[in-house]
């Protein structure tokens, strides 16, 4: 799978070290940065990162700032991207399964190394259900990211 990493200042060597665990596994990575602790903005990771996405040129995305928070607010706010915090394996393959997530939101300072690579490998290998409820509350929040109202929603 393709697969685009980025990370703040707070976050690159996460980042790093979970697309090189990836690269072993077989994905393809395009990183883009920081790769430095060097302060940078995470909206400006995130816009890079939601790019490739919405370019074709990942798949699915990986995020890393110092609670996953800052990055996930941002990148939500790109079309086609969503995205959830996750700490955990269940949130990981739920919200792909669930929720169609394409963004996994991660916490430098909140998860260590093992367990990040556990949640990251777990969101990889789950895929959308695509039917009933799922497919029908994936239309809705498509109608969300194109501007729909409430009430032109439910």
């Amino acid at each position: 799978m393709r697969v685009v990493v980025g990370a703040d200042h707070r976050g690159f060597e996460l980042k790093d070290a979970l697309a090189a665990a990836l690269r072993d596994d077989g994905h393809e990575i395009v990183d883009v940065g920081t790769n430095s602790a060097e302060s940078v903005d995470y909206p400006d990771i995130a816009v890079k990162l939601g790019a490739a996405i919405q370019e074709g040129r990942a798949e699915r995305g990986i995020i890393v700032c110092g609670s996953g928070v800052g990055a996930c607010i941002a990148v939500n706010k790109l079309r086609g991207i969503r995205a959830g915090q996750t700490h955990d394996t269940y949130s990981a393959h739920q919200g792909v399964e669930h929720d169609d997530m394409n963004v996994v939101c991660i916490g430098s300072r909140v998860i260590g190394d093992a367990l990040a690579l556990e949640v990251v490998r777990t969101f990889l290998a789950a895929e959308f259900i695509g039917t009933g409820n799922y497919a029908r509350r994936l239309k809705k929040v498509e109608a969300l990211d194109r501007g729909a109202t409430a009430e032109q929603v439910g």
